[in-house]
């Protein structure tokens, strides 16, 4: 039997597909990608040696309907013959995942890349492919950057393993399903056209902050020809941060001939508004937004565009694609394809980081090491945006970047942005407090934990006063928002009571906030929430901040911090304030604090003898730790859907659509709410009490935090 007789696919129809056409296909499409970051024959050699082991007869009968067979480990036995471990370890994971590579004392048959290839090395241990194989596997290249450290040879492995599985996948999918379409977007340049277009609304300012505002889109645009590179945009709140970075961006990448955005940013609230924006500007066709909110449908219900939209969710080939840090940081980590397959698509791209200064400080080396991978090794431009000056410079000088500022001149833009007073009262109890907030017609007060919302709201006089917390589900804060907004807008009465989730990304403009001590950058996002539209006189537009009752664990830090940094009366948003803050934050946290999970010594040292553990790290990577279980409530629109979840029901569909009406709680606060739930499973439920879920403030539990979610 001819080698090129031996099948990699075969369709429900009859259709059949070669191993070598696969492999030639896949090889073609993998270096193509690879060449992103100059590797281009690294990827086609992975790819021809990822599918050898479909030529062992077991396979073969495999395909025809036979018994599961291991084929994945023959084409890293291959690579790993040749000296090619980078390949070996990518093709050995092609389709359960990067494994722990191990140790050379692991025993055949152990679960990790060394135990796999022990294994695939001895007679009989896997399927026997070499009868049937021409081996005709080229030499491998030299992988450029290869054996620097452990940290780089774990990005290089990533990297190169996401150009095979996509590659695998996409060569697949175009044999197995021919009429399933992909792409359709717009260049790059034609999206830049239209932003012009859109941006010549604002080159004939009217008022002093509006001219402030084109002054700071005009330096971003002429910044775009700088190389590739780490930047840094520090624009005042309200300098049009967005629509600058995204000018950068797209002149940037056209300019480089680089192939995409990618927009990252830190809460769900933020993404939604913005990717709204970029679609209204560019066209809904070139945006993907991809949150835990977003899940697109490929069911048989679903809309053409829908269907599009899907496929683009799997491996981010977009033009632009807007997408939480969680996701990014947990894909960059990721050892599983149906995450990895993006990776490569991040290379030779512009990466903007709305809000840096809210990266969890926990988790902040291994995403300064991501960037900074991405920035050294991938061809990639990353843009750290903040309103304050988070002291990220020191945290790159291990990798020998330094951020370039594209806007030098926006700090001395800031007179224009100073908006608001500070006031500092020192301690205020929650009678004290509810009196202030009720004299005032118009007020927004955000306190630290979800307990000292509910205490306050209940202090305050019914009517004009509204209740924020991630304790209402998503559809409820966007209806109470909607009610805020409208209030705002037509003078009426208005007092809001809120958790720091209205601090970012939030477009509310109060006459007067109050904020309770905590981390300086969430004292500065909160004074974004007063006066924003600049219509009022800095003076008539005061921030207070008040001490409240105990500090919890979580924020005692960012708030000694704080203290730190506004000793002897410093100006809250002063460039040296904001800097001595996160410089007393990195010193109380320590070195250590900094990476939660360990993934950078797990990766330069091992862990207990393991080396490269993709796997564990990736079990263990979370940007948010999501100790937390999903309560479905039945409040508007969400009691229809609560009865098809409890009617058996299941689809990523109604898991979206039910998302809005869901509320994520400790596992603590779970138990205590069982007796009123129909749990689903184990992690999510429904609530059959509807007494509990107020109109007013959300789901009743005894809450003691109240820390934003990401998305």
């Amino acid at each position: 039997m001819d080698e090129e007789q031996y099948l990699a696919h075969i369709t429900e129809d009859g259709r059949e597909q070669t191993i070598g056409e696969h492999l030639r296909g896949t090889a073609e499409m993998a270096a193509k990608f690879a060449a992103a970051f100059g590797a281009s024959e690294a990827g086609r050699f992975a790819a021809l040696a990822h599918d050898i082991g479909k030529y062992a007869m077991a396979f073969q009968r495999r395909i025809r309907g036979g018994p599961r067979c291991d084929h994945a480990t023959a084409g890293a036995v291959e690579c790993a013959r040749r000296g090619a471990d980078w390949a070996a370890c990518a093709v050995m994971g092609h389709h359960g995942g990067l494994p722990d590579v191990g140790s050379l004392d692991d025993a055949p048959g152990e679960p990790t890349y060394y135990g796999r290839l022990r294994k695939g090395l001895l007679p009989g241990g896997i399927p026997d492919y070499a009868p049937c194989w021409r081996g005709d596997l080229p030499r491998p290249p030299v992988l450029a950057g290869w054996g620097q450290d452990g940290v780089t040879d774990s990005f290089l492995v990533r990297m190169l393993y996401s150009c095979l599985v996509d590659a695998d996948f996409l060569d697949t999918e175009r044999f197995m399903d021919p009429a399933r379409v992909r792409g359709g977007y717009d260049e790059l340049r034609v999206l830049l056209d239209r932003l012009n277009v859109y941006a010549e609304r604002w080159s004939d300012p009217k008022t002093a902050l509006n001219k402030t505002r084109w002054d700071i889109l005009t330096a971003c645009r002429d910044a775009a020809a700088r190389p590739r590179g780490l930047y840094t945009l520090t624009v005042p709140t309200g300098g049009g941060k967005t629509a600058a970075s995204l000018a950068f961006a797209l002149a940037h990448a056209v300019k480089n001939g680089m192939d995409r955005v990618i927009y990252i940013v830190p809460y769900t609230s933020i993404i939604e508004q913005n990717a709204q924006v970029f679609r209204e500007i560019l066209g809904d066709n070139n945006v993907l937004e991809h949150h835990a909110g977003s899940l697109a449908d490929m069911d048989e219900n679903a809309t053409p565009e829908q269907r599009m939209r899907a496929l683009a969710t799997e491996n981010w080939d977009a033009p632009l694609v807007v997408t939480t840090a969680v996701r990014f940081f947990e894909t960059m980590y990721a050892n599983r394809s149906s995450k990895c397959r993006r990776l490569h698509n991040l290379a030779n791209s512009v990466l903007i980081f709305d809000e840096a200064q809210m990266l969890p400080v926990e988790h902040l080396k291994p995403c300064v090491a991501a960037i900074a991978q991405l920035v050294k090794n991938f061809r990639a431009t990353a843009v750290l945006c903040t309103a304050t000056q988070p002291a990220l410079n020191m945290q790159f000088r291990p990798y020998g970047l330094t951020p370039a500022e594209l806007c030098p001149g926006a700090a001395s833009m800031a007179g224009p942005f100073r908006r608001v007073t500070f006031r500092f009262v020192g301690r205020m109890d929650t009678d004290a407090l509810a009196a202030e907030l009720s004299d005032r017609q118009q007020v927004l007060c955000i306190v630290n934990t979800r307990k000292e919302a509910a205490e306050l709201f209940a202090a305050l006089p019914q009517d004009g006063s509204f209740h924020l917390s991630t304790l209402m589900c998503p559809a409820h804060r966007r209806a109470v928002l909607d009610e805020i907004r409208k209030r705002l807008r037509e003078g009426e009465p208005c007092r809001v009571v809120s958790t720091s989730l209205v601090e970012a990304g939030v477009d509310v403009d109060f006459p007067a906030v109050y904020r309770q001590m905590a981390g300086l950058d969430s004292v500065l996002q909160a004074a974004g929430r007063c006066n924003r539209e600049g219509k009022r006189p800095a003076a008539d537009s005061v921030v207070t901040v008040f001490e409240g009752g105990k500090i919890p664990p979580l924020f005692q830090a960012n708030v000694q911090a704080a203290r730190e940094a506004l000793k002897n009366g410093a100006d809250p948003d002063a460039p040296e304030a904001v800097e001595r803050y996160f410089h007393s934050l990195f010193d109380l946290r320590g070195e250590r604090s900094m990476d939660k999970c360990g993934v950078l010594d797990a990766f330069r040292r091992g862990i207990e003898g393991c080396s490269m553990p993709f796997r564990t790290v990736a079990e263990r990577f979370h940007l948010i730790d999501d100790a937390t279980k999903t309560v479905y409530i039945p409040w508007g629109e969400g009691a229809a859907l609560t009865e098809r979840l409890l009617a058996g029901e299941r689809s990523r569909a109604l898991y979206r659509q039910a998302g809005q009406y869901s509320v994520s709680v400790y596992e603590q606060h779970f138990k205590a709410l069982t007796p009123a739930l129909t749990c689903l499973d184990e992690d999510s439920a429904v609530l059959n009490d509807r007494a509990l879920y107020s109109d007013l403030t959300g789901l009743s539990l005894k809450a003691d935090r109240g820390k934003a979610l990401f998305g």
